[in-house]
């Protein structure tokens, strides 16, 4: 039986540490308790929100008037080289128990925070490893019609930082099987995820009050111009013909730029932090001025990474 709980803050249960308080809040921990608190939101007759590990997402001052469901499932199995894991599950936690597992494949992308959900429906990816690349098939539930169905992993139709699920928010992802590749030593897979966890730290990627990337990479194909000023300037080739929007905001001479509780990292342009007290409003105009400067001097648009709640 789910247990409704009234007027939560909401900030808590975001990376970004930002949000207002929640009319409602139930926490489900599997799919029937996610369809009981679909009923209730019916009954209610109130508008939902899903709310997982609130990693990638910037939530209103005001909070949210209806019902927040928070997805808490995390059980995960291993068969030989496959693992099955519930979509509340932490995925930096899903990771590390793979490689206790002795299986590799992922470890880059040990450290990026959230849940294997948000992981997927973002295809979130890390130093050359996307979740498209491990990824086998996905169960989901569509929240209009009730309808549970199993996608491949064309099915999902993944892109840089999209799927199928965030093209579609109708449908909510229960659970994920990943294919890995079985590795005898299984202390050399669990170094790589404490190599990767350590680097993500240097680079203050780590335990900083923030929503990750805020940005996504913009493709600019239309731009050689910009690309070749990138690679000239780093050292490296660009992958996909995309620029990191964290090199085109520093080029803006942005960070450290602040509004008000909102800063523009020091250390990772591309992050908007959260110095103790910061606003979505905040954050929001700090936003704006970071996509202003980038269209001004380089005449790309930047896309928000980030699922902004209004």
């Amino acid at each position: 039986m789910i247990e409704v709980k009234e007027n939560i803050n909401l900030a808590k249960y975001t990376s970004f540490n930002i949000g207002g308080e929640a009319k409602y809040f139930i926490e489900v921990s599997d799919e029937s308790g996610l369809r009981e608190a679909l009923a209730y939101a019916t009954e209610q007759r109130i508008k939902f929100l899903i709310l997982a590990g609130g990693s990638n997402v910037l939530l209103p001052d005001n909070g949210f008037d209806g019902l927040v469901v928070h997805i808490t499932s995390g059980d995960l199995k291993i068969y030989s080289n496959k693992v099955i894991v519930q979509a509340g599950a932490r995925l930096i936690d899903t990771i590390r128990e793979s490689a206790k597992a002795g299986l590799s494949g992922w470890e880059s992308m040990c450290g990026i925070p959230g849940s294997v959900g948000g992981a997927v429906r973002g295809n979130a990816g890390a130093f050359g490893t996307e979740v498209k690349d491990v990824l086998t098939k996905v169960q989901a539930l569509n929240l209009q019609t009730g309808e549970v169905r199993d996608f491949t992993n064309k099915e999902c139709e993944f892109g840089y930082r999209t799927s199928y699920f965030k093209q579609h928010p109708q449908w909510v992802v229960l659970t994920a099987v990943f294919a890995l590749v079985k590795r005898v030593d299984t202390e050399d897979v669990l170094t790589k995820c404490d190599e990767v966890v350590a680097e993500r730290t240097k680079r203050h990627l780590q335990d900083v009050a923030c929503a990750g990337s805020f940005f996504k990479n913009p493709e600019c194909a239309a731009y050689p111009d910009v690309i070749k000023m990138f690679e000239v300037d780093k050292g490296v080739e660009c992958r996909g013909d995309r620029v990191p929007a964290g090199w085109l905001i520093d080029q803006c001479d942005l960070k450290g730029t602040s509004v008000d509780g909102a800063l523009c990292s020091e250390q990772q342009a591309n992050y908007i932090v959260n110095t103790g007290v910061a606003t979505q409003k905040e954050v929001l105009e700090l936003r704006d001025i970071i996509k202003r400067k980038v269209k001004e001097k380089f005449g790309l648009e930047l896309e928000e990474e980030v699922t902004i709640i209004k």
